[in-house]
């Protein structure tokens, strides 16, 4: 039967005693990480979310206590009463392994049964059954520090925004359902039968309209929620550090998310960040990186061969350019080595899996190098490829001809799977980036039309404002993202104020007045009186979080995460519902067949 803890009451968290506490008496409670029987000696290891101390039991441990201590297993819940000694046998892996407690006095508050997985440090065991025994996972060493660096990196974001002199301000968790890129998670109404509510996909028009009322600063850390396919950086419901900002333009903006960064970095790392951060434009990180959040910790940047083939005897090349695309590639020093004819095959085959027609190649082991175009080009053209690469012996270029939305991000792609095989990317280094000067709108193939590439309220830059009509490709945002070694930290732009050009834009989009009207008349009507130059940006908290702890999945950094499917295994939701509760909703479920 359980004991209680009536008269106890800890002193020390688990990792918190030192050497400092020899001699003192302490209660500590946690849980049995694992129990070492020597017959007439006892070591329990204990375990609480800070970390692990060594209880100890010996022949002057009272017998009733010794014989509890015998009883122990794994993940029983217990409190000991004990003197804090030094250790003979020092465990130098351990912040608290120069001391052990002898226990006077121990009670069993809850028993377990065995845990289906070990719960020690790195143990390998998969995830399907980490995440269905959730509440046992979130017990490992690994997930508690990162829901404590998660913690911190909150706090330390309230702080410096507060400082700031921005507000904290909630809003709503069901809204209205508006075009925001993604699917929306819809909740049914009881009381307005057949209409609908939608958790926010972000608080954009809320904060927009908080910055019409007068609020000047605002901040929130958002729950968000988007109906999209799963990947490792993204989950169905998410943290964004929200904030939007009145009387600003893009510089402003720019300067307190760069003290924010500056800020957490120093608090929560003791990582020092330089400012002003490194900017590039989109087009810039296109050409360069093939991406627009590109991984700056390493080079490979992306050379245009355009100009150095555009007359050579390759149909692929010039064909290419003569459809207005370009050829351009990337050059893997020393990977001659690590890249054989398999493996560039293997690349081959993951080009064309994202859009490439084929991969042309240079592999240069011998006096000469191997190229899967040579027969097509005079020594003076591959020279001049080889010069224009800087490739040279041991070296491998890879090589993609088509339009630039294809070759880019392609080479893109093969750029980081090349770095990652041939390690080139350094885990212990922090490399921000700002992307500026967006393009407006993007082409939309399966709809045939011109979509905004972040969201319709962007405002355009000013020397752009002419090209609305006449040639949206020209037309670039005042938007900006900022990416951490290749991932997307946040996103922001500076609003559109003026009610004209608002609606301007909406037309645009190919919206109708009625459209207009129905999915954004009060954001429409609250600028006719009166709203502020503004703009703002939401930052990432989970990506952020998974990041800085080094972890690779989301999964690893949100306490209770979905899986692929948006299910969670632990609770088996989504679940079905009562009929009485469809009828209430007035909901009728038709299943899809299989």
């Amino acid at each position: 039967m359980a004991e209680s803890m009536k008269g106890l009451k800890r002193t020390h968290y688990c990792n918190d005693i030192r050497k400092e506490q020899v001699g003192q008496t302490v209660t500590v409670t946690g849980w049995v990480q694992r129990q070492r029987d020597k017959g007439t000696l006892i070591f329990v290891d204990l375990r609480d979310r800070t970390g692990i101390v060594q209880l100890t039991f010996d022949d002057t441990t009272p017998r009733e206590v010794f014989e509890k201590a015998k009883s122990l297993r794994s993940e029983y819940v217990v409190a000991a009463v004990g003197k804090v000694v030094a250790r003979e046998a020092v465990n130098p892996e351990l912040p608290t392994g120069e001391i052990e407690i002898y226990v006077s006095e121990l009670r069993i508050l809850s028993a377990a049964v065995t845990p289906p997985f070990p719960l020690t440090e790195g143990s390998k065991v998969n995830e399907e059954i980490r995440l269905t025994y959730r509440y046992l996972d979130l017990r490992r060493a690994e997930l508690q520090r990162n829901l404590k660096l998660r913690h911190d990196i909150a706090k330390v974001t309230r702080d410096y925004f507060y400082k700031e002199g921005f507000l904290e301000i909630e809003t709503p968790m069901m809204m209205k359902s508006t075009p925001e890129g993604a699917r929306d998670y819809l909740v049914p109404s009881r009381v307005h039968n057949g209409k609908f509510y939608a958790l926010p996909q972000s608080p954009q028009i809320y904060k927009q309209l908080l910055m019409i009322a007068g609020v000047d600063k605002y901040i929130q850390l958002a729950r968000c929620f988007r109906d999209e396919d799963l990947r490792a950086d993204r989950q169905p419901e998410f943290t964004q550090i929200d904030l939007e900002m009145s009387f600003v333009d893009v510089e402003d903006i720019l300067e307190v998310l760069e003290g924010y960064v500056q800020y957490l970095m120093k608090e929560v790392m003791g990582v020092e960040v330089s400012l002003p951060l490194p900017r590039l434009t989109y087009e810039d990180a296109m050409n360069r990186y093939g991406s627009d959040k590109p991984d700056t910790r390493f080079g490979m940047e992306i050379t245009d061969l355009s100009e150095t083939v555009k007359d050579c005897g390759f149909g692929v090349f010039t064909g290419a350019i003569e459809n207005g695309g370009s050829v351009r590639g990337i050059c893997i020093k020393g990977g001659a080595k690590t890249f054989s004819r398999k493996a560039i095959d293997k690349l081959t085959d993951q080009a064309k899996g994202i859009g490439a027609k084929g991969l042309a190649y240079i592999r240069w082991v011998e006096d000469a190098p191997s190229c899967s175009f040579g027969k097509f080009m005079k020594p003076e053209e591959m020279d001049a490829i080889l010069a224009a690469l800087g490739c040279e012996k041991g070296d491998v270029a890879l090589i993609v001809a088509d339009k630039n939305r294809v070759t880019l991000p392609v080479l893109g792609a093969l750029r980081l799977e090349a770095a990652k095989q041939m390690d080139l990317i350094p885990q212990d280094k922090y490399n921000f980036v700002w992307i500026t000067e967006f393009p407006f709108f993007e082409w939309d193939e399966e709809a045939n039309t011109w979509v905004a590439m972040h969201h319709p309220f962007t405002m355009p830059l000013d020397e752009c404002l002419q090209y609305l009509d006449t040639d949206k490709g020209r037309v670039k945002a005042k938007a900006y993202d900022l990416v951490l070694n290749g991932t997307e930290l946040s996103s922001g732009s500076i609003r559109i104020s003026d009610p004209e050009l608002q609606q301007k834009m909406f037309e645009s989009l190919g919206l109708t007045d009625e459209e207009i009207a129905a999915k954004f008349g009060f954001l429409v009507d609250a600028y006719r009186y009166g709203a502020p130059p503004h703009g703002g940006a939401g930052i990432g908290l989970d990506r952020l979080t998974m990041i800085l702890a080094g972890a690779e999945s989301l999964r690893d950094v949100i306490a209770f995460p979905k899986i692929k499917d948006a299910s969670e295994l632990m609770s088996n939701c989504p679940s079905t519902v009562d009929q009485a509760q469809l009828d209430e909703l007035g909901i009728a479920v038709v299943r899809s067949e299989d």
